[in-house]
């Protein structure tokens, strides 16, 4: 383990703000009931200090990278530059109040930027990991499961899930959509097709109306799948409520959410077994932490959404699952994109993952270096 900073006994100020924006085309294209993505982008976000401490994050950003740029740089920036990096909790609500109305979209995803990478900064001043810096379980290394088993035809869902089982994975997430009738079908048909030992989950984002959702979630049911991931639209609360009470099948959902009072209803009322917050999205570690906090007063589990953000995101959630206690297990997103692989020293999940566990980084902070060649080569123009 690294030793402490010198300066973390000091005010470690922030010097500079800079918000990269960056796009990949990816190698394979993700295929939802959303429709098919082949490019994305992502913001990674630098901080510097006058410790030579830098800290990184990444903002999720899936599109208009620049815009949430600008918003770092013009409205974020000003609230940091000359703060002590290690006032994590105060940053947090200043960035908050720098534009009014209810808390959410771009502007929480940009705090959640920021905020990953003060976090790195503290770990590095103290030469902990941020899973230590956060109270760990002690976990060196995590559940997680491959995702995912495109939308795509069944010649090509079966071969994605075969190449899933044969790298180990004990876990694997399957995409359906509609037509109910044929996402019924793929329930039923990967089920024979992977066997009972293998665990399988399935994720609509949002495809599905409440009858459209208990009946899928008969046939998931049916079949011993473990949970049904965003059946209905976020915002249906009522409609999560009345799907709960009808449906056999665990219910997950929560990456859609950007602040822990917009998990509240469903988790408080156990609707939810699994909550899913995004780091990149929910306000970063600090958010992301209350939300898995109150989540375990429930008794509701916390499982990392990673989807198609970059390696920072990923280790970010490695070092929440390794130290929150009611985590259980985390997406592996298995698409191999310049995202996971080029920008830091760190290989993704997917490659390091061994039976379907993964080790949680040791270094001081988030525990990677990035690539800076690559964020150079991935700035969008």
């Amino acid at each position: 383990m690294e030793p402490t900073h010198p300066a973390a006994k000091e005010a470690i100020r922030i010097t500079d703000v800079i918000a990269h924006p960056l796009s990949q085309t990816l190698p394979k294209p993700t295929v939802t009931s959303w429709g098919t993505y082949s490019q994305v982008s992502i913001v990674l976000v630098e901080l510097r200090t006058d410790a030579g401490i830098i800290g990184v994050g990444e903002t999720l950003a899936r599109f208009s990278s620049k815009a949430y740029a600008e918003l770092i740089e013009t409205s974020l920036k000003p609230r940091l530059v000359g703060q002590d990096a290690r006032n994590i909790g105060a940053l947090w609500q200043s960035m908050r109040r720098s534009l009014s109305g209810r808390a959410g979209g771009m502007l929480i995803e940009a705090i959640a930027g920021i905020d990953i990478a003060l976090w790195d900064i503290l770990g590095k001043a103290a030469g902990l990991p941020v899973a230590k810096l956060l109270g760990g379980m002690g976990r060196e290394r995590i559940d997680v499961y491959a995702a995912a088993v495109n939308w795509v035809d069944d010649a090509e869902a079966n071969r994605e899930l075969e190449r899933y089982i044969n790298e180990g994975f004990p876990r694997i997430k399957v995409k359906i959509a509609k037509p109910v009738k044929g996402a019924c079908r793929r329930i039923e048909r990967l089920r024979k097709r992977a066997g009972d030992d293998i665990g399988l989950c399935v994720d609509a984002n949002w495809a599905y109306n409440l009858d459209e959702a208990i009946e899928v979630g008969r046939a998931l049911a049916a079949n011993g799948y473990f949970w049904f991931e965003e059946p209905l639209a976020p915002e249906n609360e009522q409609g999560y409520e009345e799907l709960r009470k009808r449906c056999d099948v665990p219910i997950a959902a929560g990456e859609s959410n950007f602040t822990a009072d917009q998990a509240q209803r469903l988790v408080a009322s156990r609707t939810l077994s699994v909550l899913q917050p995004d780091v990149a999205r929910a306000g970063g570690i600090s958010e992301t932490r209350r939300m898995a906090d109150y989540a375990g007063l429930h008794d509701v589990a916390y499982a990392p959404h990673i989807g198609m953000s970059g390696i920072i995101c990923e280790t970010a959630s490695v070092h929440l699952a390794a130290a929150l206690p009611n985590f259980r297990v985390m997406e592996c997103e298995c698409d191999l994109s310049p995202f996971k692989r080029e920008l830091a020293d760190l290989h993704p999940g997917c490659l390091r993952q061994k039976n379907g566990t993964l080790d949680v980084p040791n270094g001081p902070g988030l525990g990677i270096e990035i690539n800076w060649g690559a964020v150079k080569r991935l700035h969008v123009q």
